[in-house]
C-alpha cells in the first residue's frame, strides 16, 4: 500500500506575530517553524497502517527551501521518501491552486491513500483536503478520527457536531482529512534522524507540478482584530430578558 501524506510547514504556535508593512502577511525572518500539527496526526496515521498493511509513506510538501526541515522531520519519524514543491510564494496562493500544484505531484505517483490534516494552523481553511480529491477524482471523508483497512474497502469513523459520529465505508483509492488527536505523535528517534539524512527527496518546481502561474493573492489585509468592549442592557421582565441573554450567549458568543 502506497499512502501519501501531505505536509504543510507554518509558524511555531509560540511565535510572536508582526504583520508586515504591506499588510499582506506577516514577518517570518525572526520566527521558527514546525511541522502543521493537523498533517503530525495524518503522518502518524499513515505510519501506523504501513505498520499493520505494510507498503510506503511518502512526504509530500509545498513550501519554500526552509520547508526542508519539516520534511527531514517526517523523514526521521518514519516516512520512506518525500516530494518538495519547492515553491518560495506559497502565501499568494489560494486552495484551489495549492490543490493542483499537490495533485499534480500526486497523480504520477498512483497512490492507494492520501491523507492530509483537517487543516492548516496558519490559515485554517479546512479546503485543501476536498478540493484536492475532487481533482483526483476520488472519494474522500473529513474529520476523521478512526481508520481500518480490509482488502480493497476502506472504513473511517468521522467525528460530527454534538459528540455523534459517524462510520462510513469508501473504496479505495481515496483522500481523507486527519482530525487532531486520532493518536499519539511520536518522536523521532536518533537512529530515524540518522536514516533521514540518506531517504530520497525529490524536488520539483511548480511549473514540474503543473502549477505554473496559479498564484492568486486571496488576503485584502492581514491585521490585529481590534479589541472592544460593548455592554448590552436587557430591558423587560425576568422571563424575557433570559430568553435575550440566552439567545446572546448560543448566538453571539457561542457558549451554549
Amino acid at each position: 500500500m502506497k499512502i501519501i501524506v501531505a505536509i504543510k510547514q507554518v509558524p511555531a504556535r509560540d511565535s510572536q506575530l508582526k504583520i508586515q508593512s504591506g499588510a499582506q502577511w506577516i514577518e517570518e525572518d525572526d520566527l521558527t517553524f514546525e511541522i502543521n500539527e493537523p498533517d503530525a496526526y495524518a503522518l502518524e496515521e499513515a505510519l501506523q497502517l504501513k505498520e499493520k498493511h505494510g507498503g510506503e509513506v511518502v512526504a509530500l510538501c509545498l513550501g519554500p527551501a526552509r520547508a526542508a526541515s519539516t520534511i527531514r522531520e517526517a523523514l526521521a519519524k518514519g516516512a520512506d521518501r518525500a516530494i518538495h514543491i519547492s515553491e518560495e510564494s506559497i502565501n499568494g496562493l489560494d486552495t484551489l491552486a495549492v490543490a493542483k500544484l499537490l495533485a499534480g505531484a500526486i497523480k504520477s505517483e498512483a497512490p492507494d491513500l492520501v491523507l492530509t490534516g483537517l487543516q492548516s494552523d496558519d490559515l485554517g481553511y479546512g479546503q485543501a483536503g476536498v478540493v484536492l480529491a475532487e481533482l483526483l477524482g476520488v472519494p474522500h471523508a473529513t474529520i476523521i478520527m478512526q481508520v481500518s483497512i480490509e482488502g480493497g474497502t476502506l472504513r473511517v469513523k468521522r467525528e460530527l457536531e454534538d459528540g455523534w459520529f459517524q462510520f462510513v465505508t469508501m473504496p479505495l483509492p481515496a483522500v481523507l482529512t486527519i482530525q487532531s488527536g486520532i493518536n499519539k505523535l511520536r518522536y523521532a528517534t536518533l537512529m530515524g534522524i540518522k536514516k533521514a539524512k540518506t531517504k530520497e527527496i525529490k524536488v520539483l518546481s511548480a511549473a514540474d507540478a503543473g502549477g505554473a502561474g496559479t498564484a492568486v493573492s486571496t488576503l485584502d489585509r492581514v491585521y490585529v482584530p481590534l479589541r472592544t468592549k460593548v455592554s448590552t442592557i436587557f430591558e423587560g421582565d425576568a422571563k424575557s430578558t433570559a430568553a435575550q441573554l440566552v439567545e446572546k450567549l448560543k448566538f453571539e458568543v457561542r457558549v451554549l
